[in-house]
């Protein structure tokens, strides 16, 4: 693994940079406050490309790599951790179905998830029963001559109010012989498509302008070929989907991070007590030496697992340490943000409150900690 960057990867880190700085952060606060889908935003990281960094540039991507995808992640959650949801999910979408989909899934839906034509792509796998066990899905697809009818409901769908098309997936073999994730398929449901209703968007402790809703799929009808890779196939889909998800999770949750220390250190050159900086205090000082070993050893992994994968190599596990290590790390770091800004990290003038907040789920989405802790003591212990 090479530490120095490409010339791609170095021009895609600093585009996101100018536009995170320049566009994103000085809308952060008025977006969080007023739980603000950030339309404007989205639009414009399509015009950068960075709605689909690691899509075949064939289909409209920029065919960067993930590396790439993972540094400009980096950058737009370091700056508003609500529009990095949103561009973490629509490239996803459009990963899966560039890499499962049928030359036409790919031409349809892949160019206007990358330009932002739909300005989001939404993954409706869990269900209120059915969160880190998928193979307890009940949502079910049913045959119906020259169409897929699916019923169901999905929960915590990120996007799901603004999204031009749902990745779903559906129970479509008999749980007699195909129990759990045996019998699942993975379909592509356009939004506006009848039977879909979005439900009311859930008011969050933190990321409060990526939209997140239920799903209600009524007699949902879809054509033959919705039907995204193999029938009874979704679950490889799904882990595909979730093992490069949790490297983006990563890497918001380090953008994350890295905006709570450098605006702690900021704050400990500035702010005085007892006739000198904080910053001179040896118990501030190891907050931050602390913080800032724990980001870089965080990103170190999250680096290795995108290499990883850009080379096709297994990466599974390594994605599941980086995003363990990550998140558990981020809520370390925007807890001593908000220790060293005292009072002043506990109000929302300060935007180490609002790091705090969009901190939490990191640890919960994409696969909880417990989740991943299980994923790689099985690779350990496997032979």
């Amino acid at each position: 693994m090479d530490l120095e960057l490409t010339e791609t990867q170095e021009h895609v880190r600093l585009a996101a940079r100018d536009f995170a700085t320049r566009a994103i952060a000085p809308k952060a606060r008025e977006i969080d406050e007023k739980e603000r889908f950030p339309e404007e935003l989205i639009r414009g990281l399509g015009e950068l490309g960075l709605l689909a960094v690691n899509v075949p540039d064939d289909v409209g991507g920029s065919g960067a790599g993930v590396v790439s995808y993972g540094l400009a992640m980096q950058e737009i959650a370091a700056a508003c951790a609500s529009t990095a949801v949103t561009m973490a999910v629509t490239n996803m979408v459009g990963e899966v179905i560039s890499a499962f989909g049928t030359p036409e899934q790919r031409q349809a839906y892949c160019p206007k998830l990358a330009s932002a034509e739909y300005l989001a792509g939404a993954f409706a796998l869990s269900e209120a029963g059915a969160g880190s066990d998928p193979g307890a899905m009940r949502t079910v697809a049913r045959d119906d001559g020259d169409s897929w009818v699916i019923d169901g409901d999905k929960q915590w769908i990120s996007s799901g109010s603004y999204a031009g098309v749902f990745v779903v997936w559906a129970r479509t073999g008999d749980t007699a012989t195909l129990p759990g994730t045996r019998g699942v398929s993975c379909f592509l449901v356009e939004g506006g498509t009848p039977g879909l209703r979005i439900g009311r968007a859930e008011q969050k402790m933190g990321l409060r302008g990526s939209n997140t809703a239920a799903l209600e799929l009524e007699a949902c009808r879809v054509p033959k070929s919705a039907l995204l890779g193999k029938l009874n196939g979704g679950f490889k889909v799904a882990m595909m989907a979730l093992d490069g998800g949790r490297i983006g999770i990563s890497c918001q949750a380090l953008g994350i991070a890295r905006a709570a220390l450098e605006e702690s250190v900021r704050y400990a050159r500035d702010r005085r007590a007892f006739d000198r900086s904080i910053g001179e205090f040896q118990a501030i000082q190891w907050k931050l030496a602390d913080m800032k070993t724990e980001l870089d050893a965080a990103h170190l992994l999250a680096m290795r697992a995108a290499w990883l994968k850009e080379e096709g190599r297994p990466f599974s596990r390594e994605a599941s340490m980086a995003k363990l290590f990550a998140s558990e790390a981020a809520n370390r770091i925007v807890n001593h943000a908000v220790q060293i800004h005292g009072g002043y990290g506990y109000i929302r003038e300060f935007a180490a409150e609002r790091h705090l907040r969009d901190a939490r789920v990191t640890t919960i989405y994409e696969g909880t900690s417990e989740v991943q802790r299980l994923v790689i003591a099985r690779s350990v212990l496997s032979p």
